[in-house]
């Protein structure tokens, strides 16, 4: 199954929302997963991103719906990579 990174900034509303309520972070995880991405690994990290996970979607139009599931709310703002394992992408060369 194609994996992709989620690269993740959050909004003001964003961030008075995990203040406020540290375990939604938690809760948006179990919501990507009821709409189709397993999430794999993420973290919290400083710099450019807030979040960065790794997952896991059926194919690129589950993930393009979650992205847009996700930045409809006005909490974070997404970006998303498709993720190539680099033994696959060696092999195409």
């Amino acid at each position: 199954m194609p994996h992709f990174i989620l690269l993740t900034k959050l909004t003001s509303e964003g961030v008075k929302t995990i203040k406020n309520n540290p375990d939604r972070i938690a809760e948006v995880n179990r919501e990507m997963e009821q709409i189709g991405l397993k999430v794999h690994h993420q973290w919290a990290t400083l710099g450019q991103y807030d979040f960065i996970s790794v997952v896991e979607a059926d194919d690129a139009e589950t993930m393009a719906k979650a992205s847009v599931e996700l930045g409809s709310r006005g909490t974070t703002v997404n970006e998303t990579l498709n993720a190539i394992p680099s033994d696959d992408f060696a092999g195409s060369l």
